[in-house]
């Protein structure tokens, strides 16, 4: 088998038996394409052909092209899932990543923005219409909930159990897990169902929470320009719908929760990756989520 189609089979597997999100696969797929053509423009085709002396040739070459460090990060990491894949599938006899390091990623911690400004945010007018007040609840879940863009535009209206105060969510690696709806997200989100969604409605009857115009499914480069947009208006510019999530952690952090109840909030397979948050001050820390987060 060559490379071209042991790619095709590794991209199979990620998405059918390892469960990994589309996003996932299609950036690993993008990595690996360029990967395998520029082996090919070397005349490399088959797995056994390829050498450590290639890889890291392609890997310096990434870094030397300009690319982000978690970008040649990730691209080195898809090489070694498929190179020990191929091995374990009997496409390959070697495995020449077998000693090949992984770049160095910067730590950088998280954008967050300050409760204050949080609640200027989320406390301005909006309007009166069915998506103003689709996209005050946009804003109040995001924030409220911690969820990724891709969560929130994924969350189907079976997902949503106000009554018991939670929402269903399903994350990376179509990993479920509950997470706690209360306060002004739910208030504001029971509005927004009552009084907006239904006027979206197109004839399709999508099952999603938030609709765009048309009725069907809001996109994340919808909830990205609605968080911008709202966030110019007060002053926050280039405001990113991950940087509420952040601020959702950083908050329940200052305001006392326990970094495995964030962790579990978050949907964070590692601690490790949640204890980026840990760089503010925890002299205060006493509480637990109810009296945490400053909307609930």
């Amino acid at each position: 088998m060559d490379l071209r189609r042991a790619r095709e089979e590794y991209l199979s597997y990620l998405a059918v038996e390892r469960g990994c999100s589309v996003n996932t696969v299609a950036a690993y797929g993008r990595d690996l394409e360029r990967y395998v053509s520029w082996l090919g423009e070397r005349g490399v085709t088959s797995p056994d052909e390829v050498s450590l002396e290639l890889i890291e040739d392609h890997v310096r070459e990434l870094s030397a092209r300009g690319l982000a460090a978690s970008s040649v990060e990730r691209a080195a990491s898809a090489v070694k899932g498929f190179h020990r894949f191929m091995l374990t599938d009997e496409i390959a006899t070697t495995l020449p990543t077998a000693d090949l390091p992984l770049p160095a990623k910067p730590r950088r911690l998280p954008d967050v923005i300050s409760q204050a400004d949080a609640a200027r945010l989320l406390d301005q007018p909006f309007p009166e219409t069915p998506t103003g007040l689709r996209d005050h609840a946009v804003l109040e879940v995001l924030y409220g909930c911690g969820l990724r863009a891709s969560e929130l535009c994924g969350l189907d209206e079976r997902a949503v159990l106000l009554d018991e105060g939670v929402v269903r969510v399903f994350g990376k690696g179509s990993k479920e897990r509950v997470v706690p709806i209360l306060g002004a997200a739910s208030a504001t989100l029971e509005r927004y169902l009552e009084r907006g969604r239904e006027a979206l409605v197109g004839r399709t009857r999508c099952p999603a929470v938030f609709l765009n115009a048309r009725g069907g499914r809001l996109s994340r480069q919808s909830v990205h320009a609605i968080v911008e947009k709202y966030g110019r208006v007060v002053g926050l510019k280039g405001l990113h719908p991950h940087t509420l999530r952040h601020s959702f952690a950083t908050h329940l952090l200052e305001g006392g929760a326990d970094l495995r109840v964030v962790q579990e909030l978050l949907g964070h397979a590692n601690v490790a990756t949640t204890q980026l948050y840990t760089h503010l001050d925890r002299s205060h820390i006493r509480r637990v989520y109810l009296s945490a987060h400053p909307r609930a």
